[in-house]
């Protein structure tokens, strides 16, 4: 089936604060959108309300298909949600319930993948032979386009960056282990440096504090990010330290991977290159045979945070016409 033939299919981005959802046509495009807060309590309560978007979204656009990003480990079939850290999915099976609700044909991806794809189709992505995406949001996460085809692993879970050890020993992760890369190099990394500075009492977190109402507890990642971008020279200093651990950790990928390309997407990534300058840097100096290699590029991505949607959308599309 070529891009001619093709519908528009519903793509849909499920976080642990909101399900997105948008009808997208072959070229990327999105036709129309809607959003809707994730209920985190029971599996069943997020299957209402995606039930509840691709029936509003059918009624206004034909579609053909369904496309899925979950913030969870998905199988290798993708059919089955193994686990999410954010909602109450334990071995959930999502396609199943959804294509006996809907009139639609179902396809489930990890987030990160859906996303990674999205960037390597519409985005900073395309023309990669080896492309690596990481997102940085409360955490990180990651897809691995090779050839023109998502790697997902033998189990379905491959591209957990965020979960390599980079410092043994270090600080605790949600996943039970220690010292994992998310835990220096995310939103969650962020915050946790500001609040630390706002609990020695330094005047220089005073203009932060004065964003979150001198409250150190309500300081979160994307305050930091603008004051940064605003020049605050104690925030920039912080996301520096991220961004340094941003290209101390892609060096490592870069060993294994040797991707030609790494795409920086996530909420942290809009902080441009206050953080993408000093991992390109801090890239370099760790870089396993620098001098002696091509470098990889490191790019912002240029979806933003429709990149999960647009390529859920693309990657249902593709599962109908066989590809």
């Amino acid at each position: 089936m070529s891009t001619a033939d093709r519908q528009p299919a519903i793509g849909i981005d499920i976080g642990g604060s909101k399900v997105a959802a948008a009808v997208v046509d072959p070229d990327g495009r999105m036709l129309g959108r809607r959003t809707i807060p994730t209920p985190t309590d029971r599996a069943d309560a997020v299957e209402e309300v995606i039930v509840e978007l691709v029936d509003t979204l059918a009624a206004e656009h034909a579609a053909c298909a369904v496309g899925i990003g979950a913030a969870g480990w998905v199988d290798e079939t993708r059919r089955l949600v193994r686990f999410s850290p954010h909602l109450a999915w334990r071995n959930e099976p999502l396609v199943d319930r959804l294509e006996a609700r809907l009139a639609l044909p179902v396809v489930v991806d990890n987030d990160a993948n859906a996303a990674a794809w999205g960037e390597y189709r519409f985005g900073a992505g395309q023309g990669s032979g080896t492309f690596a995406m990481i997102t940085l949001g409360t955490g990180i996460g990651g897809g691995l386009v090779l050839g023109g085809e998502v790697h997902r692993g033998r189990w379905g879970v491959a591209g957990e960056w965020g979960h390599l050890c980079v410092v043994p020993d270090g600080q605790i992760c949600p996943c039970g282990n220690r010292g994992c890369w998310e835990q220096y190099c995310s939103g969650e990394a962020l915050r946790r440096e500001a609040v630390a500075l706002a609990g020695t009492g330094s005047p220089r977190a005073l203009p932060l504090l004065d964003r979150v109402g001198h409250d150190p507890a309500a300081i979160r990642g994307h305050h930091v990010t603008a004051a940064a971008l605003d020049g605050d020279p104690a925030c920039e200093e912080i996301l520096t330290g991220v961004g340094e651990w941003l290209g101390r950790g892609l060096a490592g990928l870069a060993a294994v991977l040797d991707p030609e390309r790494f795409v920086i997407g996530g909420g942290v990534s809009e902080a441009g290159d206050k953080l993408l300058g000093p991992a390109r840097t801090s890239f370099a100096r760790h870089l396993t045979g620098r001098g002696f290699r091509p470098m990889a590029e490191i790019l912002p991505a240029r979806l933003g945070n429709d990149a999960g949607l647009i390529g859920a959308a693309d990657l249902a599309q593709r599962g109908l016409a066989g590809a």
